[in-house]
């Protein structure tokens, strides 16, 4: 199958399960590449099964999926013919798996040196926490990023998956990028070991900084990007919204404080005791109506908006920040993103292994063995 794009050309296995590395070879896909799912011939992808597929779809649109038991007889022989013509292979199994099976990440890339296998796990393929289970809430509790939210006692558990999309398919992506770009220069793919704790860690890099200049710890809520100032908070409205408020500089505070009114709180932007009375001002009008008010004195004040009011949002329409099916098109927008749908599961075996050289009756005696659908 062969796209437009800056990695046109490019075929990338994909072992994974639900959404880091659907998120990762998402972004390949839509960046030219031709992506196939490796899917467990009886389940595939547990994402299949959640919000009546429409996560799935969302995640895997413009890929191929091929079934394979990777634990039968064929399974591992079939995955290294497939490797054989492959650039990049992304997996999520747990430390190990893949080894017992005679095709651990290391194996793959000596049997076949151009290969960049990308092993894709909550904390890394070695180390003591290596084998653990996990998801997100986990992951970022023991990179120390939850307990960067909140206000309160108790951490506040973020509303979108951060070790998932930011600390694992993103750092997965930068790392798949700079390997396929080294091979152009030494001719030799390699091993990845991406931990989704480790790479949401990464948002941790200012305040370790700080930490290591010998600067005491912050309590949750010390930090001016917490919330906890008035210059920078999230403010409930009459109507039951919020609107989000991020006048840092003097010159945007001073901004706001005009526009309501209140030139006497000029010098008190960073001042939390004045947050509760900036909440009651708020509490007097709808989001929209505060958003309308203090539009034109550009005081980096946005609306909160649910997932359900982005496609209508202006700025979002000129970008073409949407697909035509009303999911989201993946950045950076590149290249004409991957249009067709999700693929069923299965849906292009047959197809993957004519493209790697296997007969019908190769084919044929896979499906009697039971080792692909």
């Amino acid at each position: 199958m062969q796209r437009q794009g800056p990695l046109a050309g490019i075929h990338v296995l994909d072992l994974t399960r639900l959404y880091p590395g659907a998120y990762a070879t998402l972004l390949l896909a839509d960046l030219g590449a031709d992506v196939v799912k490796v899917e467990d011939r009886e389940r595939g992808d547990y994402l299949r099964e959640i919000d009546g597929g429409g996560q799935f779809e969302a995640l895997n649109r413009g890929k191929r999926s091929l079934s394979i038991d990777l634990k039968s007889l064929h399974g591992p022989a079939l995955l290294q013919r497939l490797c054989a013509a492959a650039d990049v292979l992304v997996e999520g199994f747990r430390p190990g798996v893949l080894g017992k099976l005679g095709c651990g990440p290391r194996a793959l890339v000596e049997k076949n040196p151009r290969l960049v296998v990308c092993s894709l796990t909550g904390y890394g393929q070695d180390g003591p926490w290596a084998a653990r289970a996990g998801h997100d809430i986990g992951y970022v509790a023991l990179a120390g990023v939850l307990a960067r939210n909140g206000l309160g006692e108790v951490p506040v558990l973020p509303g979108v998956q951060i070790a998932d999309f930011a600390g694992g398919s993103l750092q997965a992506v930068i790392g798949i990028l700079a390997a396929l770009y080294e091979r152009e220069r030494t001719g030799r793919g390699r091993t990845l070991d991406i931990s989704m704790c480790e790479g949401a860690m990464q948002f941790l890099i200012p305040h370790s900084g700080s930490l290591a200049a010998g600067q005491p710890p912050q309590a949750r809520g010390d930090d001016v990007l917490s919330g906890s100032r008035p210059c920078y908070r999230v403010y409930a409205c009459s109507d039951g919204s919020a609107v989000a408020l991020g006048a840092l500089e003097p010159k945007f505070w001073s901004a706001f404080c005009a526009a309501v009114g209140k030139p006497d709180w000029e010098s008190r932007g960073f001042d939390s005791s004045l947050a509760p009375e900036v909440d009651a001002l708020f509490r007097s009008a709808s989001r929209d109506e505060w958003v309308s008010r203090l539009q034109p004195a550009d005081c980096c004040l946005e609306p909160v908006l649910e997932p359900n009011e982005l496609r209508g949002h202006p700025q979002h329409r000129a970008r073409g920040a949407f697909l035509p099916d009303g999911t989201l098109r993946s950045q950076p927008a590149l290249s004409t993103p991957a249009g067709s749908r999700a693929p069923k599961l299965g849906e292009h075996s047959v197809e993957v292994l004519r493209e790697h050289g296997l007969s019908q009756e190769e084919i044929e005696g896979l499906r009697v063995a039971r080792a692909i659908a």
